[in-house]
């Protein structure tokens, strides 16, 4: 876990023999129903049985403080790749939180097979919420940044 979490990796997904396996950086904040055990197998030496731990969550409730979603338009990924918020490593990034932007001017690089791909700010604002992290994988129609 220790290696996952130090990896640029955002998710693992492993399956062998029956068993799964699932670790994910992304944070949720509510979880489903449906989630309704989780089953984690040691083996040990061969003189010792096999250790199985059965967490069962009929239903979580999370208490956290009320998250506001920041205000303005969200400007869409236009392709699959990987995010990058500065032009080269150890740069400052395009734009910032609070960032006042003109039409064109750019927020992020997306690189999808080794071409990058500058993303342009739709409209004159201000950069209210960057929705991504730097080297990110992102998807078509990902929200990336938020312009009031």
């Amino acid at each position: 876990m220790a290696q996952f979490d130090a990896s640029s990796l955002r998710e693992l997904s492993f399956k062998q023999d029956g068993h799964e396996l699932y670790f994910s950086k992304n944070e949720f904040t509510s979880l489903s129903a449906s989630s309704t055990s989780t089953v984690v197998e040691t083996k040990a030496d061969t003189n010792q049985s096999s250790v199985t731990q059965v967490s069962e969550a009929k239903s979580l409730v999370i208490d956290e403080p009320a998250v506001t979603e920041a205000e303005g338009d969200v400007v869409e990924s236009p392709l699959v790749g990987v995010a990058y918020l500065s032009p080269a490593p150890g740069k400052p990034q395009f734009v910032s939180v609070g960032d006042s932007v003109k039409k064109g001017q750019t927020l992020m690089i997306i690189e999808a097979m080794k071409v990058m791909n500058e993303v342009p700010a739709p409209a004159d604002g201000v950069v209210t919420e960057i929705l991504v992290s730097d080297e990110d994988v992102i998807e078509y129609g990902q929200g990336l940044v938020r312009i009031k």
